[in-house]
């Protein structure tokens, strides 16, 4: 037999093999009307079941089980399972259904997971950090300026399970897009998973514009006439919100650069060139953040100059006033004390004299102090 004819006996095979687990899981699972996910045994973090052949929806018909032995008997298209939050037990049976890893499924789970792309045998599965700018009247010392959340995304040869953590982040539009452009998602489930990888990075982007909004609104009030007396407690916020975005940013840098690079047995060729792209925007927002955190050090390095050039004219004033008062006080000091033999004590003129003294030498001290900058 030829290695053509033995490839396709192992396809064959391995499709066999997967449609007779299907129809184990069939025996042991609910019967699961995706039809409504208020009617789903699974629970409503069920958001959607769509089939795709040539890029085409489906029509809806059957329950998750007979959705996806028509796909596997048929050889064509694929299955976008869509959910929100699901709890263990609602997601044990998808889990077996779909031969999902252990692991992968809890932290698809779990959540609170760091950006990265792992393969467990023919299933692809990535983490994607959302991230969502929180709109405010006025920047504070306690505005929360990013949201972050999650996207799990399993890909497989005829299926994409995308698990979505946080309250934004919906996939909704996404999945119209795609349904826009059949030529691009007649490609199989990697255009799914390229179209939320380039999604999720312009989110970052869009994010990072706002961000930027803010931060030139603190250097303005940092570099204005009492920009002293500005509050620092912003800055550090938004050192701190800069911080969140960053952890979502940065860690998706060498995944995105592993599925552009090397070949993976799920994703389309054709597919795989436009994982570049999303890394190249992925770049931009690392360096942007980048620069954004050095500009923040720099206003703060500004701001704790200003309070400290501040505090020094304060003390200079302070001084030069108690220059200015030691004069009368020294000379009543003197003439404070009790000698009967003082001759100004009896002398017409000595009062007048010892006044005129004291003007005019703090007179002389305060147009000193004055011309050099110090009143």
């Amino acid at each position: 037999m030829t290695m053509a004819g033995n490839l396709r006996k192992v396809t064959d095979l391995g499709r066999v093999g997967g449609l007779r687990r299907v129809a184990r899981l069939a025996r042991r699972l609910p019967r699961v009307d995706l039809s409504h996910p208020a009617r789903s045994p699974l629970g409503t973090s069920v958001v959607n079941c769509v089939t795709y052949r040539d890029g085409v929806r489906a029509p809806r018909g059957g329950d998750l089980v007979d959705t996806v032995e028509r796909v596997r008997k048929s050889g064509q298209g694929f299955v976008w399972l869509g959910l929100h939050e699901p709890t263990n037990e609602e997601f044990a049976g998808i889990a077996d259904l779909f031969d999902l890893h252990p692991l992968a499924v809890e932290d698809a789970v779990e959540a609170h997971q760091r950006p990265k792309v792992e393969r467990y045998g023919e299933t692809l599965f990535a983490v994607f950090k959302t991230v969502c700018y929180v709109e405010h009247e006025e920047l504070t010392a306690t505005s929360e300026v990013v949201n972050t959340g999650e996207i799990m995304v399993f890909v497989g040869p005829d299926f994409v399970i995308t698990v979505r953590h946080g309250r934004h982040g919906s996939l909704g539009p996404l999945r119209e897009e795609l349904e826009s452009d059949p030529g691009q998602l007649g490609k199989g489930p990697s255009a799914v998973l390229h179209a939320i990888a380039d999604h999720v990075v312009d989110d970052y982007l869009n994010v990072i514009d706002a961000v930027q909004a803010d931060i030139d609104q603190v250097e303005t009030d940092v570099f204005a006439e009492n920009g002293a007396r500005a509050d620092p407690g912003r800055i550090y916020q938004l050192k701190r919100e800069l911080l969140e975005l960053k952890r979502a940013v940065v860690p998706l840098g060498r995944p995105l650069l592993d599925l552009a690079d090397r070949p993976v047995r799920v994703v389309d060729p054709e597919i795989q060139a436009y994982f570049r792209d999303v890394s190249d925007h992925l770049l931009r927002a690392t360096e942007q953040i980048a620069a954004f955190d050095e500009l923040l050090n720099s206003i703060l390095q500004a701001h704790l100059a200003q309070v400290t050039v501040a505090q020094n004219e304060d003390m200079r004033k302070i001084t030069a006033w108690a220059a200015v008062i030691a004069v009368p006080t020294m000379v009543c000091g003197v003439y404070g004390m009790n000698f009967d033999h003082m001759p100004e004590l009896h002398w017409k003129f000595g009062y007048p004299l010892v006044i005129g003294v004291i003007s005019v030498a703090c007179w002389i001290l305060y147009r000193g102090f004055r011309r050099n900058g110090w009143l």
